[in-house]
């Protein structure tokens, strides 16, 4: 298994919060699939940063509760023909 990068859950969790990003849009930025973003952020930064996985925990947890809109538009985009 493969090592992981030190403190890339603290990249990770900074971009987010500087960007709102999604973890989809954070795994595509750094070429990581989204599941690690995911653990980076939710398991390895509690440990590495405390702080910022509570900041970043505020970020994933609004855009958990709007990805049923931006699911919507995108049905709407594809219908439309955008």
């Amino acid at each position: 298994m493969r090592e992981a990068m030190p403190g890339r859950a603290v990249l990770l969790g900074e971009y987010i919060l500087d960007t709102g990003a999604t973890v989809r849009a954070a795994a595509k930025v750094f070429k990581i699939s989204k599941s690690t973003v995911h653990k980076d952020v939710t398991e390895k930064l509690k440990r590495e940063n405390p702080q910022l996985y509570r900041l970043v925990k505020e970020v994933l947890e609004k855009n958990k509760q709007e990805r049923h809109i931006r699911g919507g538009m995108a049905t709407k985009r594809k219908y439309k023909g955008e």
